[in-house]
C-alpha cells in the first residue's frame, strides 16, 4: 500500500517544541518533492513549507519562518518538520504531501498525488 503516514502531534503549551515525522509507505520518497500543509479550523488548508526531492533547497511562508525547520533522511524514507516557538495560531491539523518533481514549485493541492492523514497539532496553555 503506498502512503505516507504523520505523527509527533500532540499537545504543546506556547512557546514548545514538537518535531514532526512523516513516513513513506510502499514508495521510495527521494523519488519526490515534500510539502507541509496545515489545516485550522474553519480555515482552508495551507501549505507553508517544502523541500526539494534532494533536501538541497527548503522554503518556508512567512508565518512559520525561523521557527520551523523542515529536513529529510531519504535513508529512512522519512520527512521531517522541527516546530519551535509554537503559537496558538500554529493550531492546525498537519498533512505531509508529496509532488512527484524535484521542486515543489507551490502550494497547490492538485499538485501534489499522495497525503497523509493528518496529525493534529494544539498549541494551548
Amino acid at each position: 500500500q503506498l502512503r505516507l503516514v504523520e505523527s509527533g502531534g500532540g499537545l504543546v503549551q506556547p512557546g514548545g517544541s514538537l518535531r514532526l515525522s512523516c513516513a513513506a509507505s510502499g514508495f521510495t520518497l527521494a523519488d519526490y518533492a515534500i510539502a507541509w500543509f496545515r489545516q485550522a479550523p474553519g480555515k482552508e488548508r495551507e501549505g507553508f513549507s517544502c523541500i526539494s526531492r534532494t533536501g538541497g533547497s527548503a522554503n518556508y511562508a512567512d508565518s512559520v519562518k525561523g521557527r520551523f525547520t523542515i529536513s529529510r533522511d531519504n535513508a529512512k524514507n522519512t520527512v521531517y518538520l522541527q516546530m519551535n516557538s509554537l503559537k496558538p495560531e500554529d493550531t492546525a491539523v498537519y498533512y505531509c504531501a508529496a509532488r512527484f518533481m524535484d521542486y515543489c514549485s507551490g502550494y497547490a493541492p492538485s499538485l501534489y498525488v499522495k497525503w497523509g492523514q493528518g496529525t493534529q497539532v494544539t498549541v494551548s496553555s
